[in-house]
């Protein structure tokens, strides 16, 4: 490790409040400018209606940041963009984006989250079930309370249900002896013909991650009740739409 000469370490208790002290000069400025704004930590979006109106603003406000503030903006991650509609369409800020008078997760933010729960069940470990259940657990609580502002529920159950996919893939992948994953589902109440046409095809075990009979024998409540999975998406918190509706983002 190399000693740190100027600024604050990344992660540090002390950046956001360092930030806030810094950056409440930015704050007045934008203020005075009659500009929409929010701002966490160093972290900040202004809104505008118009891409010229974007290019203008971020110019001005970067070189006045730069020539008064002593702050080097990192161009390559402060883009400009600007919606010709009357509230923001697209932005992004801390891995939310807007969406209309809506807020949903970012399209990269769910994507880490799907490579986080990808990098909790590696291929190859022999860690149980339960084991690798508390694991998701331990990381998913955390992540779905900075993301229950979302207004889309169905964001989390779909993180929720990758994450069960992920362990019965886990679970087929333990189970190397056909016959004994066979006698595993029909013990689980699979009928035969159903649970004989899933084992002894030729699919992968991500495929048959996803066919009835495995998800009929590990079901959603299963992993409730036995391997107690963390759910957040049944919360029905006043702000949120039906966990049925669904947001596309690009």
């Amino acid at each position: 490790m190399s000693p740190t000469t100027a600024g604050t370490v990344q992660g540090s208790p002390l950046s956001p409040l360092r930030s806030n002290l810094v950056l409440d000069e930015l704050d007045r400025e934008l203020e005075r400018r009659g500009l929409a704004f929010c701002r966490c930590a160093d972290d900040c979006n202004s809104f505008v209606r118009t891409p010229n109106a974007a290019e203008r603003v971020m110019a001005s406000i970067s070189g006045d940041s730069e020539t008064r503030l002593k702050l080097v903006v990192n161009r390559e991650q402060s883009p400009a963009m600007g919606s010709r509609q009357p509230e923001p369409i697209g932005s992004k800020v801390l891995g939310f984006t807007s969406v209309g008078e809506m807020i949903a997760i970012a399209h990269n933010a769910q994507q880490r989250a799907r490579d986080k729960v990808k990098d909790l069940t590696p291929r190859g470990t022999h860690l149980r079930l339960e084991a690798s259940s508390e694991r998701i657990n331990s990381w998913y609580v955390g992540w779905a309370s900075d993301f229950a502002l979302s207004n889309y529920p169905a964001q989390l159950r779909k993180i929720e249900a990758h994450s069960r996919r992920r362990l019965r893939s886990r679970w087929i992948d333990q189970q190397q002896n056909r016959r004994h994953r066979y006698r595993k589902l029909t013990t689980r109440g699979v009928p035969r013909r159903q649970a004989a046409a899933a084992v002894f095809s030729h699919r992968g075990r991500w495929a048959l991650s996803n066919t009835r009979a495995v998800t009929q024998a590990y079901s959603h409540a299963w992993f409730i009740a036995v391997l107690g999975q963390a759910t957040r998406a049944d919360q029905k918190l006043p702000h949120w739409f039906d966990v049925d509706r669904w947001i596309r983002l690009a």
